[in-house]
């Protein structure tokens, strides 16, 4: 079998290469790589209060401050 390369290609089969490698890509790009997992009970627990306590008026750090004590641009 000998490996075919771009100029074996017609100007359709490259475009839909390249069609077909863009949509493959972006949809990796896109994908949730953490679909079908489950959180481990302490995390659904922490994560369950973290989300009632900003509403009942708790203490939360505004993304700006985090980003900046972490060194990144905001």
């Amino acid at each position: 079998m000998t490996a075919l390369t771009v100029a074996d290609l017609t100007v359709a089969d490259l475009k839909n290469l390249i069609r077909e490698v863009t949509t493959q890509t972006i949809m990796e790009l896109l994908s949730d790589p953490d679909v079908g997992l489950e959180l481990r009970d302490e995390f659904e627990d922490q994560l369950q209060r973290s989300l009632k306590t900003a509403p009942a008026g708790g203490i939360t750090t505004p993304a700006q401050e985090v980003a900046q004590r972490l060194g990144l641009e905001w």
